[in-house]
């Protein structure tokens, strides 16, 4: 078993970051863990889109 943690900024930069290694990987998919994160920075709000998939590798 193995994972995969991506992490953007952006919502759609998650999106296609996933499918991109979705799409790149011959593994069978058990799970994918979503996360945002909001940080406050004086008046600017930071946010953090993550993904955590969880694989296994075919060989």
């Amino acid at each position: 078993m193995k994972v995969k943690v991506i992490d953007e900024a952006h919502e759609k930069d998650l999106e296609n970051s996933i499918n991109t290694f979705l799409s790149n990987t011959n593994s069978d998919i058990i799970d994918i863990k979503y996360q945002v994160a909001i940080g406050i920075c004086g008046e600017e709000q930071i946010y953090c889109f993550s993904a955590m998939v969880i694989y296994n590798a075919k060989e």
